[in-house]
């Protein structure tokens, strides 16, 4: 890795855009400290003979930890000194890209079962919070995406951020949580959300928050006046773009990289369905095994029973119990006793 000088960039070309990087002493710690969370997890599942999805540690660590590094430490961080839209496509990787990837590595459910009882309510309590609950309800988590994303560009803070490592640093940082805060439910804890937020909904609101994601994207890709145009001007460059074109280009490819995560995010939201309606069928599998018991000191009927009404179901015999869906007042038993009157 090296360190080139703002002002004695030379023209950005694909082997620059590969070969030029930049170390970042914050963000590289907070990988490292994510990473070794994760891993000490998995370790410990590990120890107790528990297993945990390989594909899901690479998710994490490859989508979810690899895209930060690329957005805060590659050819984006160095470029986004001279060029507008290097810090545009930075930014919107840490908002919508490297929360998916660390949400499809579902930390929280992998932080519940490594973690001691104790450990486990602790989390479930804070998980479980009225602030938390607030923050990750779907409208407001999307609001606050783009708001985030609205405030950056049309307030100072976006230039403020290119002037001072400290508020950069904090940028960062907002984008990866409000990043989070909608992706993160949608993909993992079903508490994060209101009971009616089922996957059907999900997908819907998967749907509707692509639509809400490039709203900045259009917006600075239209707009007439310079994002940090002040600062794009005192730092000129004699290659690339005007200021004009290239805030054009980083506005199209926020609506682009916006549009295209879209899809990968409702997939996801479709895997987990699916897993989950899987779940419900072996449950109910399970249960059908067990449809019929032997019942022990069963009494004969002191008296003939009453004519039975037409459509009741037929009597036990005599040692065994109704099936247990003719009794079962949950979700469960209302679907088989619908199967089997279909």
């Amino acid at each position: 890795m090296h360190t080139l000088a703002a002002t004695a960039l030379p023209e950005l070309t694909v082997s620059r855009f590969l070969g030029t990087w930049e170390a970042d002493p914050y963000a590289l710690a907070f990988t490292v400290l994510l990473g070794a969370l994760y891993a000490a997890g998995v370790v410990r599942l590990r120890r107790r003979g528990e297993r945990w999805s390989a594909g899901r540690t690479a998710a994490f660590g490859v989508l979810g930890l690899g895209m930060i590094v690329i957005a805060t430490m590659s050819a984006l961080m160095v470029y986004s000194r001279v060029l507008f839209w290097p810090a545009a496509v930075q930014n919107i990787v840490l908002d919508l890209l490297a929360p998916l990837g660390l949400a499809l590595g579902d930390p929280l459910t992998l932080a519940s079962r490594a973690l001691g009882e104790t450990g486990r309510r602790r989390l479930d309590a804070a998980v479980g919070g009225r602030l938390v609950r607030f923050l990750t309800f779907p409208l407001v988590s999307s609001v606050a995406v783009l708001a985030s994303e609205l405030t950056i560009y049309f307030t100072p803070y976006f230039q403020t951020a290119l002037r001072q490592d400290g508020v950069r640093q904090l940028m960062h940082l907002q984008l990866l949580l409000t990043g989070c805060l909608f992706v993160l439910p949608m993909l993992t804890r079903q508490e994060l959300l209101p009971r009616w937020c089922s996957h059907p909904v999900r997908a819907v609101l998967v749907l509707f928050d692509g639509l809400f994601d490039s709203v900045p994207g259009i917006v600075v890709m239209t707009s007439g006046t310079l994002v940090a145009g002040h600062w794009y001007a005192t730092h000129p460059r004699t290659w690339g773009p005007t200021l004009q074109r290239d805030q054009m280009i980083g506005g199209g490819l926020m609506v682009t990289i916006a549009e295209l995560i879209g899809l990968p995010f409702l997939i996801a939201v479709f895997v987990e369905w699916w897993r989950a309606e899987r779940s419900k069928t072996a449950e109910l599998d399970e249960r059908l095994d067990r449809e019929l018991v032997p019942a022990t000191d069963v009494p004969a009927p002191a008296e003939p029973s009453a004519p039975r009404p037409a459509g009741a179901p037929e009597p036990p015999a005599a040692g065994l119990v109704r099936p247990w869906w003719e009794t079962e007042g949950g979700e469960v038993g209302q679907r088989v006793r619908r199967q089997t009157r279909g």
